[in-house]
C-alpha cells in the first residue's frame, strides 16, 4: 500500500513541471495573439525565438508575414488550446482557431525555452483530419 501511495505521489510530482510548462506556453501564445489584436507587432515580435527574429529582422516584416500568411492568428474570433506534445526535446502546442468568417484552423506552435521564458520557434497549419478546418 505504501509503495502504491509513493508511486502516486511521485507521478504527481513529475507531472507538475509539465503542467507549469503547459500554462507558460499557453500564456506566451495568448500574449502574442493579444498583441496582434492590438496591432502591436513590436510586442508580438518579443515572443518569437531568436531564429524567427533573425529570419524576419524586424517587427514590421514579421507582422506583415503573419497578416498575409496567418490571418486567422492576426484576427482570431476564438482560440482554444488543445494538446501539448514533446517530440525530440521540443514542445508542440496544438491550437484551434476560429477566424472571423467562422472557419476552424488547427495550428501547431513549436516552442523552445529562452532566457526569459518560452519562445515561439515556428507555427504550421495542420491539415484537417476530420474535415472541420
Amino acid at each position: 500500500m505504501f509503495r502504491l501511495l509513493l508511486a502516486f505521489a511521485l507521478a504527481a510530482c513529475l507531472s507538475l513541471p509539465a503542467r507549469a510548462d503547459d500554462q507558460a506556453i499557453r500564456g506566451v501564445i495568448s500574449a502574442q495573439i493579444d498583441a496582434f489584436l492590438a496591432d502591436d507587432v513590436e510586442t508580438a515580435f518579443t515572443f518569437a525565438s531568436p531564429t524567427i527574429k533573425q529570419i524576419f529582422g524586424n517587427p514590421e516584416r514579421f507582422g506583415q508575414m503573419v497578416r498575409q500568411g496567418y490571418p486567422m492568428v492576426w484576427r482570431p474570433d476564438s482560440v482554444r488550446f488543445l494538446s501539448v506534445e514533446e517530440r525530440g526535446g521540443r514542445l508542440f502546442q496544438t491550437v484551434m482557431i476560429r477566424d472571423g468568417a467562422g472557419a476552424l484552423h488547427l495550428l501547431e506552435y513549436e516552442m523552445i525555452p529562452g532566457e526569459d521564458g518560452w519562445k515561439i520557434d515556428g507555427v504550421r497549419l495542420l491539415k484537417p483530419s476530420d474535415g472541420t478546418a
